[in-house]
Order: C-alpha cells, then structure tokens, then sequence
C-alpha cells in the first residue's frame, strides 16, 4: 500500500507520470483545438509547463526537459569584410557578396534612414552595404570589392544564413 495515489486517465496511463509521451501529446492537441497560448500543471513535485511562441502551432518543450542550445555562428567584429565570390565561368565580370554571418539582414541604419546601397550605386571594398544582427550586435558589413551593385538579393528584416548571397556586383 503506497501512499502515491493514481488515477487513471482512460488511456492507460496514471496521472502520476505527468511526463508521459501520450498526456504531452494530448496537452498539445488541447492547446491547439482551444487556441491556448499556456498550459502549466502542477501535482506534488512534478511540474509540466507548455508554452506557444507568437506563431501558432510552434510548442516550447516542457521546462523539465532541457532545450538543445543554439549554436551560435562564430561572431565576427563590425567591419568584418563580407565574402566577395565571382559567379560560376558564364559571368566572370559578376561578383556575389555573400553574408558572412547568421543574422538578420538590414539594407539601412534604421527603417526610416536611406539604404546603404541601391541598385546601380557603385561601391568600393570599405564601402559599407548592409548590417547584419546577430545575437543583439549590429555588424556592418563592407563591400569587399569594387563595381556597381546589380541586384539587391535580401530584403531588410530578412533573416540570412552564413554564405547567402546578398547582393551582385557587376565588376
């Protein structure tokens, strides 16, 4: 005779595990079916709590279990030179500036200041064409080669990966 009192749940499992696979599961399909933002249960010592973020159908793990760290891009100062790649042999007098960095991409200093480059701006290899945030840093990012930019490849409030092309630059 146990002191632990369990209650059955109809589907096989004790209310006493409140971690078990098929209650989360449950918990998620209710959070989805009733437009729940929260759930946090409480019974004794065990503790399960789910949380949306602000776009639906996206469920935080359960605070007892850990969530994998991110791994952060290395970080690189402000004025760390994007990388400048040439296109494939058919437009050899076209240069790719590609993000050096994960981030979030952004065309100007602020929204209602005037973009660092357009298209047929010519540029230098210090001339600063972009900023990238990563992880509350605001990088700005240079040229690294000179021409007129063709194409604007991101938009502002983009989020880039390491290597994306941003913009092209006709040599």
């Amino acid at each position: 005779m146990g002191s632990e009192k369990k209650m059955s749940t109809g589907d096989g499992t004790s209310q006493s595990d409140v971690f078990d696979v098929r209650k989360v599961r449950r918990l998620v399909e209710l959070m989805n079916e009733h437009e729940l933002t929260e759930i946090d249960l409480r019974q004794g010592e065990q503790r399960i709590r789910l949380r949306r973020d602000q776009e639906p159908a996206i469920i935080a793990a359960p605070v007892a279990v850990p969530a994998p760290a991110p791994v952060a891009a290395p970080m690189l100062s402000a004025g760390t030179p994007a990388v400048a790649h040439p296109l494939p042999a058919d437009d050899a007098s076209t240069t790719i500036i590609k993000s050096p960095m994960v981030g979030t991409f952004y065309k100007s200093s602020s929204p209602d200041a005037a973009p660092f480059v357009k298209v047929g701006d010519q540029v230098g290899p210090d001339t600063t064409v972009c900023i990238i945030e990563a992880m509350k840093v605001f990088n700005e990012i240079p040229a690294d080669c000179s021409g007129k930019i063709v194409a604007m490849l991101a938009e502002s409030g983009d989020s880039v990966e390491f290597g994306q092309p941003l913009f092209k630059v006709q040599k």
